[in-house]
């Protein structure tokens, strides 16, 4: 009996910048496998597995259109970074504040 996929974590999957890229080019439009591919300097296969990791944490999907898989970005396990980066939000605006304080004290 096969194991089931191992779901990734959203923040692994982005941790890597060519799947960043990934995401970038499908932000953009959908495009097949061949598309994406030409993007990069690394096998198809490198790119399969760096897609697989994208699918497994629901950051992208792909659909078999003929002899082709058609790959698009679905943002909202995102929500899960923004959250996780909205927390730490305040402290750069704190030393935005500061630094702005500063300034305007030196005039």
């Amino acid at each position: 009996m096969a194991a089931p996929a191992e779901k990734h974590d959203v923040f692994k999957a982005i941790a890597d910048p060519t799947r960043r890229e990934v995401l970038r080019l499908l932000s953009e439009n959908e495009r097949p496998i061949s598309e994406i591919a030409d993007h990069f300097d690394m096998s198809r296969t490198a790119v399969t597995k760096h897609l697989n990791i994208l699918t497994e944490a629901e950051l992208i999907s792909g659909r078999k259109e003929g002899r082709e898989k058609i790959y698009q970005l679905h943002p909202e396990p995102l929500t899960e970074v923004k959250q996780w980066l909205s927390y730490y939000e305040k402290f750069w605006e704190n030393k935005l504040s500061m630094l702005k304080h500063l300034v305007e004290d030196e005039k």
